[in-house]
């Protein structure tokens, strides 16, 4: 973009690199909470991949809706969730976005538009799709994003979905992350062909398949999608390809997998989505003392939230069965 860079475009490149900046600090403060044993549930780090939700979210309107799976604190941040909640959340307190009963892997801040997130492989696709249908029946407007990684397009849930979504017409859009493993199993080894993208023409649903780490690729590609869904033109699958930095589950690197991904981890980091959009902005003109500036703000926000985690009560035991059944009276 360079010096022709638009006040518009500049404000969509500061927009996504703090996001992402927010959500590298936050999994990178977790991951020493984790190391620390302050934080005890498991978490599933977005590290490396922050250009997919960053660049989704920031195309979405707060109304509209997301779903999520195991690794999605990411999404949750994007779309406009509080750090002091989240991290509550890790921390299983009262204050946190699920009322300290969710932990990382069970979110849900219906303010924000965040439906829920669960960690059964491709559970709230189907989800996603039944809050577009409920939405066109309400001619409300609203888009409904399923986000999933790439062992989801092998469960039955997600090729139904697509089936429905497309043969309704209805405003979603499936997003997956591919970031190549399923646990610790590459792709191919789980699959003959690399064609995830092929699933969605397959189905009749129009299909990209994009550059992951990059922020406004992202960004342009479901704009269009949304574009289309609100016009009434149906679901979108787009196939984001990107990279976990660190392990399946936990803060550490990962490097048991074998050669193989040692040797793709330092492609990949070469390729950082989070340095990627910062040098955008210093090539746009962007002052670097004010991008240092809004990085100080971010830490200092992340600290705030750590001390209002420790600080917040945990549940009241008298609670510990709520939620559990269905309460009150009246209806069928």
């Amino acid at each position: 973009m360079g010096s022709e860079q638009t006040e518009g475009a500049r404000q969509l490149l500061l927009q996504t690199y703090r996001s992402m900046r927010r959500i590298r600090r936050f999994e990178e403060r977790t991951a020493d909470l984790i190391e620390a044993g302050e934080i005890k549930t498991p978490c599933h780090l977005y590290i490396g991949q922050e250009a997919i939700a960053a660049g989704v979210c920031a195309a979405l309107g707060r109304d509209d809706y997301i779903w999520g799976g195991h690794r999605s604190h990411g999404h949750y941040l994007a779309k406009g969730g509080g750090l002091a909640a989240m991290m509550a959340e890790l921390y299983g307190k009262a204050t946190g976005c699920s009322g300290g009963r969710g932990g990382s892997m069970h979110l849900v801040a219906p303010e924000v538009g965040l439906l829920g997130t669960v960690p059964l492989v491709a559970a709230t696709i189907p989800l996603a799709v039944g809050a577009a249908l409920a939405s066109k029946l309400r001619n409300d407007g609203r888009v409904s994003v399923s986000f999933f990684g790439d062992g989801a397009t092998e469960e039955g849930h997600f090729h139904e979905s697509l089936n429905l979504a497309a043969l309704y017409r209805l405003p979603v859009i499936f997003v997956c992350e591919n970031n190549f493993y399923s646990s610790h199993l590459h792709l191919l080894e789980r699959r003959a062909e690399d064609n995830i993208v092929e699933s969605g023409r397959a189905h009749g649903v129009p299909a990209a398949r994009l550059d992951g780490n990059d922020a406004l690729a992202v960004h342009q590609a479901t704009a269009e999608a949304v574009a289309r869904a609100r016009r009434g033109d149906g679901p979108t699958l787009l196939e984001c390809r990107t990279y976990r930095w660190r392990g399946h589950v936990g803060p550490a690197w990962d490097m048991d997998v074998g050669v193989r991904r040692k040797d793709e981890l330092k492609e990949w980091q070469s390729r950082d989505p989070v340095a990627q959009g910062r040098q955008r902005l210093l090539d746009g003109g962007y002052p670097e003392a004010e991008l240092e500036q809004t990085d100080r703000g971010i830490e200092e926000e992340i600290e705030q939230a750590v001390e209002f985690a420790r600080t917040s009560p945990y549940p009241d035991e008298a609670s510990l069965l709520d939620f559990v059944y269905a309460s009150g009276t009246g209806g069928p």
